[in-house]
């Protein structure tokens, strides 16, 4: 089920009105049919893949909790083997075949041919990490491991975040569905103000500069450079808006019923350096791979030459997590050579912030700037199908030279995309609800109409479906 539906505008006042009106007792049981409902809502056989996962992790928790440290080690491989698994066979199975073949015709060995056509389960990455992350925080006795059934499966289904994340630590989320929750207006109106904002930046922005994205990338040679740049910079807040939209969504979703989950974007695109930008951006998904793989590795307590072999596992691992392809592998390489790049520099010139604030701040704005351009020159391995579209994009940037813009964009969409940018550089290391909470009772309300009007008049024709379901 989309956040941005009419089926979703019957479902969320009907699960949050039963929430509140149903014993403590009861409410796991309520939110863990209506998350069903929600995820069956797309594919609803795949929910049977979905709680294979789940009973894999919560046998392997308790069986890990009440074990000697040498079976707990067992079960813990054999969890995270037996869940990886299953996202390999869904996710990467095809990939696999398609290189080996290749590499099998290069040099001539024998590789029998395997097909398995199959449809990606919606959020099957997410889900897969957040059960995951339980039982490895059970193993490291951070944990205690849920004895519940319903709750451990509530824990990996709850809808808010069951498709997009974000990526919830057991610690956090776990702990918070076993407590009562009261109606508290506070929480109410934050989370409404949070589902508002979310919509708007998907429905209003995302959605009706994805048009212009699309049609860049849809035939990029057809235009020059000066147009295939702009159509970089739309892809660029496109994806932005797109996934902070749903992850504002999300987060007001279980806002409204008191659970507070993790904020994944901090102006992202304000960041000074491709280090700061991964500490903004998906932080959920990037603090995943910090705590439970890169601080395995060692993180920086090595050698140069291993943390930088550390960072680039790091970055790879994230590509490919994307998805199956080589262009989001080499996206995630990218990434990590830029941060190595980036890090090395200021560790070798010894780089500080200017003392004198004038200079500092022309420093800042510069390294904001850099780091947009290279993030969006990343994106293009993003969101390019093959490296054939990707080197289509780089000739049309770099033969196509014009001065003359053939890209026509209305004005209305520049207009909704600088209230957006405006919006986020307030919002700096802020968030939203809290942002609007402070202000007078006329501005707040002023806002909420004018962010209601915006969606109902201007949400695109296209429904675009949101990019990360596809992860």
């Amino acid at each position: 089920m989309l956040f941005n539906s009419y089926e979703f505008l019957l479902f969320f006042p009907i699960v949050t009105l039963l929430f509140y009106v149903l014993p403590h007792k009861f409410r796991w049981f309520h939110l863990l049919i209506a998350s069903c409902i929600f995820y069956m809502y797309f594919i609803p056989q795949y929910i049977l893949i979905l709680f294979a996962t789940i009973i894999i992790d919560y046998v392997a928790g308790i069986w890990i909790e009440k074990s000697d440290d040498r079976k707990k080690k067992i079960y813990l491989v054999v969890s995270i083997i037996s869940t990886c698994l299953v996202l390999f066979i869904f996710k990467y199975f095809d990939f696999f075949n398609q290189n080996m073949l290749a590499l099998s015709h290069r040099f001539g060995f024998y590789y029998p041919e395997h097909t398995i056509k199959f449809i990606l389960p919606i959020g099957l990455s997410f889900h897969t990490f957040q059960s995951l992350s339980y039982v490895i925080e059970v193993y490291k006795g951070n944990q205690k491991a849920e004895k519940h059934f319903g709750i451990y499966s509530l824990y990996v289904m709850f809808y808010p975040q069951l498709v997009t994340g974000p990526i919830e630590r057991p610690q956090n989320l776990l702990v918070q569905l076993r407590q009562e929750k009261h109606f508290e207006y506070a929480n109410f109106a934050a989370g409404l103000r949070l589902i508002l904002f979310g919509l708007f930046t998907k429905m209003v922005i995302a959605d009706n500069i994805a048009i212009y994205a699309d049609q860049i990338y849809g035939d990029p040679m057809a235009y020059n450079s000066i147009s295939v740049l702009k159509g970089l910079f739309f892809y660029s807040f496109q994806i932005y808006c797109d996934f902070f939209g749903y992850s504002t969504i999300a987060v007001g979703c279980a806002k409204v019923m008191g659970y507070n989950l993790m904020d994944n974007f901090k102006n992202p695109y304000l960041s000074k350096s491709i280090g700061e930008f991964w500490q903004r951006w998906h932080i959920s998904l990037s603090t995943w791979f910090r705590d439970y793989v890169y601080f395995s590795l060692g993180g920086n307590r090595v050698k140069i030459h291993r943390w930088m072999i550390n960072i680039m596992i790091i970055f790879v691992l994230s590509g490919l997590w994307h998805g199956a392809n080589w262009t989001f592998v080499i996206w995630g390489f990218a990434h990590g050579f830029f941060y190595i790049v980036e890090t090395m520099i200021i560790r070798m010139l010894k780089l500080r912030r200017s003392a004198n604030e004038t200079i500092a701040k022309i420093v800042d704005a510069f390294n904001v700037v850099k780091t947009f351009i290279i993030v969006s020159f990343i994106w293009i391995l993003f969101r390019a199908s093959d490296m054939h579209q990707v080197k289509l994009i780089l000739k049309a940037i770099f033969r196509n030279i014009h001065v003359k813009d053939d890209f026509h964009v209305e004005p209305k969409t520049w207009l909704f995309l600088l209230l957006f940018i405006i919006l986020d550089s307030f919002l700096f290391n802020t968030r939203f609800d809290s942002w609007a909470n402070a202000k007078p009772v006329v501005v707040r309300w002023s806002l909420y109409s004018l962010l209601l009007f915006l969606i109902i008049v201007f949400s695109s024709v296209n429904n675009f479906p949101f990019i990360y379901f596809q992860f």
